[in-house]
């Protein structure tokens, strides 16, 4: 995200994008196209066919449910889809540590994806505490 900002130009173009570093929807966003991108490069066999389809069903599950929030009728409703984003993050995880675990896939682009999913995740984490008023 960063090299799109030195490419941006203009300060208030660099400003918007660093401060998106920080909002969670909008990296769910742009991380569901990044897996999106990634599914589309796995060779056509059954076995990838099954995993890309739970991967990409996760992935994008993330930032569905982030907006969803946002037309909650009530904060516990408005919680519940935070968890249920939490949740659709953590399988999301699963699938991309068995892809790097048991296929020949592109490591380096899995753990970029995985530190990605990670951060995403304690974003959710934080956000889901402070949601319920704990520390």
């Amino acid at each position: 995200m960063l090299r799109i900002a030195m490419q941006a130009g203009t300060k208030t173009q660099m400003s918007n994008l660093m401060s998106n570093k920080f909002n969670v929807k909008y990296r769910a966003y742009y991380f569901s196209l990044e897996v999106i991108k990634f599914a589309a490069e796995f060779p056509n066999e059954k076995l990838y066919w099954i995993i890309s389809d739970q991967l990409l069903r996760s992935a994008t599950s993330v930032g569905a449910n982030l907006v969803e929030a946002k037309s909650s009728s009530s904060k516990r409703d408005f919680i519940k889809y935070y968890e249920i984003a939490l949740k659709s993050a953590n399988e999301t995880k699963y699938w991309l540590c068995l892809l790097r675990d048991g296929t020949e896939i592109n490591k380096e682009k899995i753990n970029k994806l995985l530190q990605e999913i990670e951060e995403i995740l304690k974003m959710l984490g934080s956000s889901l505490l402070t949601l319920k008023n704990k520390n």
